[in-house]
């Protein structure tokens, strides 16, 4: 009945930490596309930048050329604000990617836990059944290694 108590409580973490691992995957996919429309975002900023320049040097007066230019300066000045930001939210998604992998990591160990402790619930079964001492002790050293494997899942190795 310990055995099976402990192991529910692991078979419970287990699963939160996969749910924790699908939440922050999806938080990644949404930072990435984030990231996305703001690169989108800075390659329009560029193409009306290419057309300033193009324009500017094609203007026939200096009242022309300074016009342009200053759409030249304006669209700069918004792809470097627009870069930052789309480098920003890049940086979140790889954060959210990495809690992720760490989620699962974790999921991993409670999993390997929960099925060594379910192990050794059937050997205990089976160690009444037979009465074979053995089975017994291999049980409780199944039972130990499953406390082990969750404790490691509990300090993050």
């Amino acid at each position: 009945a310990i055995i099976a108590t402990v192991g529910a409580i692991f078979g419970y973490m287990g699963g939160a930490t996969q749910a924790n691992a699908g939440i922050y995957k999806n938080n990644a996919a949404i930072k990435k596309t984030e990231a996305s429309n703001q690169w989108n975002y800075f390659q329009s900023k560029s193409t009306k930048q290419s057309l300033a320049e193009m324009s500017r040097d094609l203007a026939p007066g200096d009242a022309e050329k300074a016009k342009y230019q200053a759409k030249v300066d304006r669209y700069e000045k918004e792809k470097n604000e627009i870069k930052l930001a789309a480098e920003k939210l890049e940086a979140d998604a790889t954060a959210w990617d990495k809690q992720s992998d760490e989620q699962m990591h974790q999921h991993h160990r409670w999993a390997q836990s929960t099925t060594v402790l379910q192990v050794s619930i059937a050997m205990a079964a089976i160690a009444l059944l037979t009465n074979k001492k053995w089975l017994e002790i291999a049980m409780f050293v199944a039972g130990g290694a499953g406390v082990l494997v969750g404790a490691a899942a509990a300090l993050h190795f």
